[in-house]
């Protein structure tokens, strides 16, 4: 009886540290900013306006401003931009609407 509660044991923890190893593994993953793919509400952070700086205050979806962290790799496939491509048309179309 005490063996095979042992055994059990021992694969419990074998299985275990199996899934914890893998959850680890995704958490490590690259990730990347990706601007203009958050949902209204669901941005990571500071915007490019500079008109919020938290978390969850994006007002629109797909704001050029608003961005979300993505898997490395995927933000192109989101239809998202990088950084730089990012406050390029913010830039412009700043410039557009004070002109």
């Amino acid at each position: 009886m005490k063996t095979n509660l042992a055994v059990a044991a021992a694969l419990a923890t074998i299985m275990t540290s199996g899934v914890i190893d893998i959850a680890e593994a995704a958490d490590k993953q690259k990730k990347e900013k990706c601007y203009g793919v958050s949902a209204a509400g669901q941005n990571d952070c500071a915007n490019l306006a500079g008109t919020h700086s938290c978390a969850g205050q994006a007002s629109t979806d797909n704001d050029i401003g608003e961005w979300r962290l993505v898997p490395g790799g995927t933000c192109k496939e989101l239809g998202g931009f990088d950084r730089k491509e990012a406050k390029e048309m913010f830039k412009a179309m700043q410039a557009k609407k004070n002109s």
